[in-house]
C-alpha cells in the first residue's frame, strides 16, 4: 500500500516543536497573543527603514455559500469607505501623507488589510486598523455605489477568454466545494445582497480571535508589541471562526471535458488537477514537478513545445495549494498551425513520462535551486516577508515559511513518480478548450 502523504496537520506538529522565534529573510520572527486572542507576528530586520503592518483574518469565499458568493470580496472594498472616525477617503489620504503605501486582498482562504510605511511613522496605521475591525460604517449608499465598482470588475473579467476558461475548469474541478466559485462571487449573488447580509458577515468574522498580524521590518518587538495592545488589546475578542467550508470534496471518477469558443484566432487549452492541501508532501512535491515541466527554456515542455517542436506559442504551470485541497494547471497556446489535438496529445505524454520514468538527478538539482531563488526572492522586502508569514500563518502554520528547501530537497524520482501517477493521472484531469468561433 502507498504511504499517505502527510497532512497539514501533521506538518503543524512537527513545526509547534520549533523555537517559537526563528530566522527568515535576515529578520527575527516570534508570535505573541493578546489577552482577547488575536495572535500577532512581529519579524524584526533593520536593513531598511521601513516598516510593513500586515492584518489578516482568516476569512475568504471558502466560507461562503452560493448565495452569498463573493461577500467577502465586497466587503474588502467597503472597509475603505469609512468609519465615524476616519470618513470615507481618510484611509488613502492618510497613508499618501504619510508617504505610505496601502493595499488588500481577498482569497479563498484569507482577506489581508496592507501598509507599508517609514519606521518613524508607521504606528499611526494601527489606529486605522483598530477602528475599522470594530465600527465599519456600510452606509447605504456606499454600499450601492460600491457595488456597481464590483460588478463592472467581474464584467471586466468577463472579457478576458483565459478567466472565462480557467473558471470553467475550476467550477468542473470542485463541483461540491466552495472553491468552484470565483472569489469574486456571482452578479447573481451580489445584485440581491444587502447591507445586512454584509454587516452579519463582518461581525462574524472581523474581531481579533479571528485576526493575525503581521508588523515586519525596522521595529523592535517590545515596541510592536506595546503598540499592538495599545490599538487592540481591548476589543472583545469575539467568537474564534470554527465555520466550515460550504461542500466537500469528492473524487473525480473521469475526464471531464469543456469547450467553449471565443471571437479571436486564439486556441487556449487549459488542464487542471484537483490536488492537496498547503504545506502536505504533496504539495512541495508538485513543486519541484511544476519546475522540472515548465520552468525556464530547460524545462521539459519550454523545450518541447516551444523551442523544439513549436507546438505553442505560450506554456505555464501552476500548483496552488490552499486550506482544504488545491489544484494544479498546465495553460498552453498553439501555434498558428497546430491542431488542438496534437499540442493536447504532446503535454500528455510529458505529464504521464513523469510517472513512470525516473527524473534525472540534474533536473532535481536544477529545480531545487530554482525554488530555493524564489523562496529568498519571496522575502526581498519587509511587505514580501509580512505576507509570506501572515498567509502561512492564517493557512496552515507561519513556520512552514523557514523551510530554506529542506522538504523540496527530500523530494527524489520515485516521490515524484508516485505523487503524479495518483494525483495527475487522466482519470482525474479537466481539460478545457477555447477554440475560434
Amino acid at each position: 500500500m502507498r504511504a499517505p502523504a502527510r497532512s497539514c496537520r501533521e506538518w503543524r506538529s512537527q513545526t509547534a516543536r520549533k523555537p517559537s522565534t526563528m530566522k527568515l529573510g535576515g529578520a527575527m520572527v516570534s508570535e505573541s497573543r493578546l489577552k482577547n486572542g488575536m495572535r500577532v507576528i512581529v519579524a524584526e530586520r533593520h536593513t531598511d527603514p521601513v516598516v510593513s503592518s500586515l492584518l489578516m483574518y482568516k476569512v475568504g469565499s471558502r466560507y461562503e455559500s452560493e448565495v452569498e458568493a463573493g461577500v467577502s470580496h465586497f466587503l474588502e472594498h467597503m472597509m475603505f469607505k469609512g468609519t465615524p472616525s476616519f470618513g470615507k477617503g481618510e484611509v488613502d489620504r492618510i497613508t499618501t501623507e504619510l508617504g505610505g503605501h496601502n493595499n488588500a486582498f481577498t482569497s479563498y482562504d484569507h482577506t489581508g488589510y496592507w501598509f507599508e510605511m517609514a519606521s518613524d511613522r508607521w504606528e499611526g496605521v494601527l489606529a486605522i486598523e483598530a477602528d475599522r475591525m470594530q465600527n465599519l460604517a456600510l452606509d447605504p449608499a456606499e454600499f450601492e455605489a460600491e457595488r456597481n465598482v464590483v460588478l463592472e470588475e467581474l464584467a471586466m473579467s468577463e472579457d478576458d477568454p483565459w478567466r472565462v476558461l480557467t473558471q470553467k475548469v475550476q467550477t468542473a474541478m470542485f463541483p461540491r466545494h466552495s472553491y468552484r466559485w470565483p472569489v469574486i462571487g456571482y452578479p447573481e449573488s451580489l445584485i440581491p445582497m444587502t447591507v445586512d447580509d454584509m454587516r452579519r458577515h463582518y461581525r462574524k468574522y472581523y474581531h481579533p480571535a479571528n485576526a493575525t498580524l503581521v508588523i515586519s521590518g525596522d521595529v523592535k518587538k517590545r515596541a510592536a508589541l506595546a503598540a499592538a495592545r495599545k490599538y487592540f488589546g481591548e476589543i472583545a475578542p469575539g467568537e474564534e471562526n470554527a465555520s466550515k467550508p460550504y461542500g466537500s470534496f469528492s473524487e473525480p471518477v473521469g475526464e471531464t471535458r469543456i469547450g467553449m469558443t471565443w471571437e479571436d484566432p486564439a486556441k487556449r487549452l487549459c488542464i487542471a488537477w484537483p490536488t492537496t492541501s498547503v504545506c502536505s508532501e504533496d504539495d512541495y512535491t508538485l513543486d519541484i514537478v511544476t519546475t522540472i515541466l515548465a520552468q525556464g527554456r530547460l524545462s521539459r515542455l519550454q523545450r518541447r513545445l516551444v523551442l523544439d517542436e513549436g507546438l505553442a506559442t505560450s506554456i505555464s504551470i501552476s500548483n496552488e495549494c490552499w486550506v482544504d485541497g488545491g489544484s494544479f494547471w498546465i495553460l498552453a497556446e498553439c501555434a498558428q498551425d497546430t491542431e488542438p489535438a496534437e499540442l493536447e496529445r504532446a503535454i500528455h505524454e510529458e505529464v504521464a513520462r513523469l510517472a513512470t520514468d525516473k527524473v534525472s538527478a540534474a533536473e532535481l538539482k536544477r529545480a531545487r535551486s530554482i525554488l530555493l531563488a524564489s523562496e529568498a526572492y519571496d522575502c526581498e522586502t519587509v511587505s514580501d516577508l509580512g505576507d509570506e508569514l501572515a498567509e502561512y500563518a492564517v493557512d496552515a502554520d507561519w513556520r512552514c515559511a523557514f523551510d530554506e528547501g529542506e522538504r523540496h530537497a527530500k523530494v527524489n524520482s520515485a516521490r515524484i513518480k508516485e505523487c503524479v501517477g495518483r494525483l495527475l493521472k487522466p482519470t482525474r484531469r479537466v481539460v478545457g478548450w477555447c477554440l475560434p468561433k
